[in-house]
């Protein structure tokens, strides 16, 4: 198993419950995070929210890759309807090359209303402007030669994409879904998959195996740590801890409830200032002393999740250091191929 991080910045740094931090902080947490082994780091994106969080997540994991050496970087996730392929094709290949091949490539299609208002998009033209731009990035990666494109969209001519990134054909691509048919849709299109942090361990596994099943059906095996299964971190020592730990967590689930899928789900939508106590101390968080956490983790193992990405809403230097040491030490190491195969193409 191996464990990365799930998060990002936040350029007031007020401390508020969420996922994310102040820029400077966030940096040192990353480089932290290496000194102690920690495999990844992938930061979220949203644009438009008056609270400061992260909206040029390249260009941070840009600066990121000169202040590191061996921690992969992984945006999650670079909204494709927005972005201009052509462009978006350069910086991510330009970002792959000053990392050395460390960069992964998390994208998806959107679903935040105001975002899209914002960029005056129509939401209801995510999926077709993703499916362009998708198709659009692979070829561009691909083509050894001038190209031209000629979409609904976009329209290119004579074009050849510089630099090159350095993972071939591109870096590895990654996609969030929660329901079984998103998660099926992403095995058949090549993205490894990323997991929210909100399901319950028996949903996880579930998910897991609903994507290697996929892949099996298309006869692509499994490649280790291609499936990212978020999971709060909050590493308690005293009964006291536990309830501050477990208010927090409320607070935490308030901001991020309507991100849930799947069976359950409606209990974490639309949270209110009187949710239901006993979802802060549900097992889909990685919540308790070292020893319960531990116990958490190796049922996840033991469904098959052998890469997981911490979520700390604290920021705490000194829970990675805990966790490093008292809660790695328990999970065997496996080898990283952070590509799923490319689909067929016609």
């Amino acid at each position: 198993m191996k464990f990365g991080l799930f998060g990002g910045a936040k350029s007031s740094g007020d401390g508020a419950a969420g996922d994310s931090m102040g820029y400077r902080k966030y940096i040192d947490y990353v480089l932290y995070a290496e000194d102690l082994g920690y495999h990844s780091v992938f930061v979220v994106e949203h644009h438009f929210t008056g609270v400061g969080q992260l909206s040029a997540s390249l260009n941070f994991l840009s600066y990121l890759a000169g202040r590191t050496r061996r921690i992969r970087l992984g945006s999650a996730v670079v909204v494709l309807p927005w972005h201009n392929p052509a462009l978006l094709a350069e910086q991510v290949a330009t970002l792959d090359l000053l990392s050395e091949g460390r960069f992964d490539f998390g994208v998806g299609k959107g679903y935040r209303q105001p975002e899209f208002a914002g960029f005056c998009i129509p939401i209801e033209e995510a999926t077709e402007r993703f499916e362009e731009a998708m198709a659009f990035l692979r070829k561009a990666w691909a083509a050894s030669e001038r190209f031209s494109h000629h979409g609904k969209r976009w329209h290119f001519d004579n074009i050849i994409i510089e630099p090159r990134p350095t993972q071939r054909p591109h870096p590895p691509l990654w996609m969030g879904a929660g329901s079984f048919e998103s998660i099926r849709r992403a095995a058949q299109g090549g993205f490894n998959l990323l997991l929210d942090q909100i399901a319950p361990i028996d949903l996880t596994i579930e998910r897991v195996a609903a994507y290697k099943a996929e892949l099996q059906q298309l006869g692509r095996p499994y490649q280790p740590c291609t499936i990212g299964a978020s999971r709060a971190l909050q590493i308690i020592k005293t009964e006291a801890e536990r309830e501050q730990a477990y208010a927090l967590r409320a607070n935490v689930l308030k901001a991020i409830g309507g991100l849930a899928r799947g069976p359950g789900a409606e209990r974490y939508q639309n949270i209110g200032s009187h949710a239901d106590p006993n979802l802060a101390s549900e097992e889909s968080a990685l919540l308790g002393t070292p020893e319960e956490i531990i116990a958490r983790l190796k049922k996840l193992e033991s469904g098959g999740v052998d890469y997981v990405l911490l979520v700390d809403p604290t920021g705490s230097q000194e829970a990675l250091r805990t966790f490093a040491e008292e809660i790695m030490p328990h999970f065997r190491d496996v080898p990283t191929s952070a590509h799923v195969e490319e689909p067929a193409r016609p």
